[in-house]
């Protein structure tokens, strides 16, 4: 019996106790749990990016369902992927955590107001994926969470900007990025504000005696007409 008890004392793994009693109040169910769990192990191991096939090697999924649960862990802001530099000044990725040990530790909010704040972000990943009629990968999903979190950009706004590159028919992340970066510029902060701006644009157009500044090309049509 001692001897069984010193293996598994030299098997063990530092997990935090918080997680196991809080994981249900970030909306984390158990197939999430798991992958987060053995990500959690790759890491400790040295192996900072384990590839979908390597996780479901190790669970009761396929690797298919193992891609969307990390989606789902990206989406939810719990989990994010960092480039870093080699030595040899070779470009890597590798997952972090950190967003879910934050998330674990940070004073609790009250119960509605994280239920409805999920919600929203939530339905931006899905409007996302309905326009563009497939799942979006881990680097896009990075990207909305990007204009989310680091840019601080309302989630009406970026909605704004995805209905905008619908109706031009420039569904690309690219495209998107440079219309919030113009709106950014141009102190354009509500969906109001982009609505009345291409509203006097229009208006412009429609009078042949207005004269456009030439510093100043529209947002909605030919400011980015350079780029295929």
């Amino acid at each position: 019996m001692n001897e069984l008890y010193q293996l598994v004392l030299s098997d063990q793994m530092m997990i935090p106790k918080t997680l196991f009693l809080k994981y249900k109040y970030l909306s984390i169910d158990e197939e999430e749990l798991a992958v987060i769990l053995h990500i959690h192990r790759f890491s400790q191991e040295g192996v900072h990016f384990p590839t979908p096939y390597k996780l479901a090697e190790l669970m009761s999924i396929d690797e298919q369902k193992c891609s969307q649960i990390l989606r789902q862990l990206i989406q939810k802001d719990l989990l994010t992927i960092i480039e870093f530099h080699t030595e040899n000044d070779i470009v890597n990725e590798r997952y972090s955590l950190e967003p879910l040990w934050e998330k674990l530790y940070q004073k609790q909010q009250e119960p509605k107001e994280t239920i409805d704040t999920s919600d929203q972000l939530m339905n931006i990943f899905v409007l996302f994926e309905q326009e563009f009629g497939r799942p979006l990968s881990p680097f896009e999903i990075e990207t909305i969470n990007i204009w989310l979190d680091d840019e601080v950009i309302e989630p009406s706004l970026i909605k704004a900007a995805l209905r905008e590159a619908v109706l031009m028919n420039k569904l690309n992340f690219r495209y998107i990025d440079r219309i919030l970066s113009e709106w950014s510029r141009k102190g354009i902060r509500t969906v109001d504000q982009a609505r009345e701006h291409s509203k006097q644009f229009r208006q412009a157009q429609e009078n042949p005696q207005s004269v456009r500044p030439k510093a100043d090309p529209s947002i909605y049509y030919n400011w980015l007409e350079e780029e295929d």
